[in-house]
């Protein structure tokens, strides 16, 4: 494949639900990721008898993903479970629900009606009502006081904007802040409807928070509409006083405060803000947490005890707080005590259980507690917890599961995996998530995959994170290792190891990874002739250099979203000065080292060596990417196919940013890599006949020749005599005969059942329910196998299937050639009467039914088939399927024949 090639990605019907070749339910595909169940938005009603919370699921018809809000009910039981309901069903988003302060409603907001409306459900069930249209948007709902709510809107469209619509101009005046819409906070009355608006801010609200007894209003500031990229002005931030009118400005001299909580007594405020040594450019580092006094208007930043400050999120109980500490891969828990001025640690244990959660949400009394556990390698648990705080120490008690997700994917083999350690960069500790391959043994050498996370400064902890971008399970699968390195520049490891890459990008994190992969081979774990490399946004940058770097060790790379020219990046990405200037130590134009510019823009970047690349490369980009720019992937494309050193293919997906949103996409971009993987670092791609339709009749031909033949009789030889061929139902349980028993099968057991030699593999028929239990019997004694015939309920299920698919089958309701209807069939049936043709065909003439992954064949058509009460399922060639009547059936015994299903012993 010494060729270029451009992949521009349009909604092609044939490429977009590709699955797994494998059909083994144990097994991970790319849908099991897509349709991964996750706990999300938690609210714990005020009386502390309900939880309210949503799921994520993919609509596939609308090639999106939607979320579905659901109900537990802490005070009912069902099976010694909590009572879980669906408050919301369908194909809108419906999302942010909030109870009521008395706890019999919840109020959320939808995706329908352009998402400009408020709606309403009781706890006790019913249709969603709509509570008030807000033609100006309504997002960020919270509660002012019992009755009124509070969100972010704006004013409505100027008469500026109202001209430019009526001439449909969309011209874009990219530097312009005098007409940007100015995000607002207001409160709505459900009393009596009405609006008010509470801030009065020149600049788009970005984040704001409420005290519990609607005093208190913070509110954050975007001073810029590209503050984003610019990191100039910085935001700003206002106090309300809501009752006096007063307004102060706050938090002036902290990098990016954020994470606003109001106080349960309503004297103080919690909030975090990094710490870097690049405050100007809001530079990447650690977070700390500080304690705003509502009386005295100061604040002083907590004493956490822990140097490399804040790891995640934390949660306010009536005397203090807890809180995710950062410890590498993992996090500590910790409670904070909040003693006058002071706060006294305590760091909570939960038998190795607390590095591996995450909490959702803490009931207004502190009392009860939802989260998540997982690891890297288990998928997420969801619990609810009573808090126990007594003289300053805090514990969770009774814990118990509050809902349980992904039953579908218990079934799934997950990956044995470890917190590796090794020496990196300076001899520097480094660490990653190691996951074995599928089957491992020890003293063989692997596959290696290197799995490598975004950010810089993000982070691969010890949860579960498989994903459209990351998914180590399907790798391990395919018999690899996969490491997915902390490389030096991620979070949760300090501040110096956070910004070790500043002004030195690239330098330590390809020593950390290639240390890792230097130490696995010498260890004797994994071979280096067999390295493949992926990653998304940093991920894939740092991808693309270990190819340009290294390039004769890795067999396959797949960089998604990755730069290229930092030159181009400047100016094109949205945070282009914020992220380059801090990383390569200002502008291109800065002099440095003695130098008229910033050189770092040239030898930092790829695209200056891009013709030392030897790796197969696969590249993935989104083309509304404005995090890394998408013209990036084309500058990588050009630099591979003008180079032709290795193979590369370009997978370009319209409409989408920086991460991939529509389902198709996703699985696209999963069926791509797998397959980019399979040749060039598994070396067991096949490659799909493009010519071969898959329900055509010659694929047909060729799947049916794929059946257990001996000669050219269909079924399998076992103690010297031809026996049925099955195929699993459920691989722990049953197996069912792939055809139904055959003339040649049948004559195995019985000598003297005469035939036509040329209707050997033709369906057995005219037997007798007694003669076809004898034939299963001696199937029993002859295979030493447990054989019978399916059950009532196995057959009602099946007969439904046929009648559903009759047209398709072997009845007349095919040989009509049209939808015959009831009062058509006697005048056909007397026309095959007079003229006496041969219906019934020789087994797997049709295309077979999907009975979970097993593909059986004749099942509603032939001849109709025994079950283990005597009556028949299905219907014979001579019958017809009535589609309005669930009752029909075969009544034609010269017509009945049977199958067989084998039982696990």
């Amino acid at each position: 494949m010494r060729y270029s090639l451009v992949c521009l990605l349009s909604l092609w019907a044939g490429c977009l639900w590709a699955q797994e070749k494998k059909s083994d339910p144990s097994r991970w595909t790319p849908e099991d990721i897509i349709n991964t169940e996750t706990m999300r938005e938690v609210q714990i009603s005020p009386d502390n008898k309900m939880v309210v919370w949503t799921k994520s699921k993919a609509v596939k018809e609308k090639d999106k993903f939607v979320s579905d809000i659901y109900l537990t009910r802490l005070d009912v039981r069902k099976e010694d479970k909590y009572l879980t309901i669906p408050l919301t069903q369908g194909d809108e988003s419906e999302h942010s629900p909030l109870f009521s302060r008395d706890s019999e409603t919840v109020y959320f907001l939808s995706s329908r009606e352009e998402g400009k409306k408020l709606w309403a459900m009781s706890i006790y069930g019913g249709e969603p009502k709509e509570v008030h249209s807000f033609e100006d948007g309504i997002s960020d709902i919270k509660w002012l006081n019992d009755t009124t709510l509070t969100y972010i809107s704006h004013d409505g469209k100027t008469l500026y904007e109202q001209k430019l619509e009526e001439k449909k101009d969309n011209t874009v005046i990219v530097e312009d802040t005098v007409h940007w819409t100015t995000k607002r906070v207001y409160s709505f009355s459900l009393k009596d409807k009405k609006v008010q608006r509470l801030t009065d801010n020149e600049y788009p609200v970005s984040q704001y928070a409420v005290s519990r007894d609607g005093r208190w209003l913070i509110a954050g500031l975007l001073m810029s509409p590209h503050y984003a990229s610019d990191a100039q002005p910085k935001g700003e931030y206002y106090l309300y006083n809501l009752e006096s009118g007063e307004k102060r400005r706050v938090l002036q001299n902290l990098q990016t405060p954020s994470s606003f909580k109001f106080t349960p007594d309503q004297q103080g405020m919690y909030f975090t803000a990094e710490k870097s040594s690049d405050p100007e450019w809001n530079g990447a580092g650690i977070t700390e947490l500080y304690y705003y006094n509502l009386t005295s208007h100061s604040y002083d930043k907590l004493n956490l005890n822990w140097e490399w400050g804040l790891g995640g999120d934390y949660a306010l109980t009536p005397s203090g707080l807890m809180a995710h500490l950062a410890n590498g891969a993992t996090r500590k828990l910790a409670y904070y005590h909040k003693d006058g001025n002071y706060w006294q640690q305590q760091m909570i244990s939960l038998e190795g259980k607390e590095e591996h959660l995450r909490f959702f949400e803490i009931s207004d009394d502190g009392q009860q507690l939802v989260y998540e556990f997982s690891n890297a390698s288990q998928l997420p648990q969801y619990y609810v917890a009573e808090v126990q705080s007594r003289r300053g120490k805090l514990a969770l008690d009774e814990e118990e599961e509050l809902i349980k997700l992904n039953k579908k994917l218990s079934k799934k083999t997950l990956t044995r995996y470890e917190v590796y350690r090794w020496k990196g960069y300076q001899g520097e500790e480094v660490n990653g998530l190691l996951y074995y391959p599928e089957n491992y043994e020890e003293g063989k050498k692997y596959p290696l995959v290197l799995s490598i996370h975004g950010g810089p400064s993000g982070v691969d902890l010890d949860l579960w994170t498989e994903r459209w971008s990351t998914y180590p399970n399907i790798m391990a699968q395919r018999g690899a290792f996969v490491l997915k390195p902390n490389y030096h520049g991620s979070s949760n490891h300090g501040l110096a190891f956070v910004e070790s890459i500043k002004k030195n990008y690239y330098e330590p994190e390809l020593v950390d990874i290639m240390n890792a992969v230097n130490e696995l081979a010498e260890k004797g774990m994994v071979d280096k002739e067999k390295l493949g490399v992926m990653g998304w946004s940093n991920g894939a940058i740092l991808t693309t250099m270990l190819t340009v770097r290294y390039p004769d060790i890795f067999k396959a790379a797949a960089p998604g979203a990755g730069d290229v020219n930092w030159t181009s990046d400047f100016g094109t990405c949205r945070f282009g000065v914020q992220f380059d200037q801090s990383y390569f130590g200002g502008a291109p134009w800065d002099d440095v080292d003695g130098k008229f510019y910033n050189e770092n823009y040239i030898i930092k970047s790829p695209l200056f060596e891009l013709e030392k690349v030897k790796t197969p490369t696969i590249i993935f980009h989104g083309s509304e990417d404005r995090a890394v720019p998408r013209d990036q992937g084309w500058e990588y494309y050009r630099a591979l196919q003008q180079n032709k050193q290795a193979p590369v293919r370009f997978v370009w997906f319209p409409g989408q940013p920086h991460g991939l949103q529509k389902i198709t996409h996703q699985l696209r971009k999963m069926n791509e890599e797998l397959d980019w993987f399979d040749q060039h670092l598994f070396k067991t791609y096949e490659a799909e006949n493009e010519a071969l339709k898959e329900d055509s009749p010659l694929a047909m031909l060729l799947k049916k020749d794929k059946a257990a033949k001996e000669g050219h009789l269909y079924g399998v030889i076992k103690n010297e005599k031809l026996l049925p061929e099955v195929v699993a139902l459920d691989k722990d349980t049953i197996a069912v005969g792939r055809f139904e028993v055959t003339h040649a099968q049948y004559q195995a057991y019985k000598k003297e059942h005469s035939f036509n030699p040329l209707q050997s593999n033709y369906p057995v028929h005219n037997v007798s329910i007694a003669e076809a239990k004898a034939y299963v019997q001696w199937l029993n004694e002859v295979s030493g196998d447990s054989y019978r015939l399916p059950t009532v309920k196995e057959a009602t299920k099946w007969h439904e299937m046929a009648r559903k698919n009759a047209n398709k089958e072997n009845t007349l309701n095919y040989w009509s050639g049209f939808d015959i209807t009831k009062e058509e069939i006697a005048q056909l049936q007397q026309k095959i009467d007079e003229e006496k043709p041969s219906l019934i065909k020789e087994v797997g003439s049709h295309a077979p039914l999907k009975i979970n992954d097993a593909e059986i064949y004749d099942l509603g058509g032939n001849v109709a088939e025994y079950h283990s009460e005597g009556n028949t399922y299905g219907y014979s060639a001579y019958d017809y399927a009535d589609p309005n009547d669930q009752n029909s059936k075969s009544d034609q015994q010269k017509y009945y024949g049977f199958r067989i299903v084998k039982q696990a012993q």
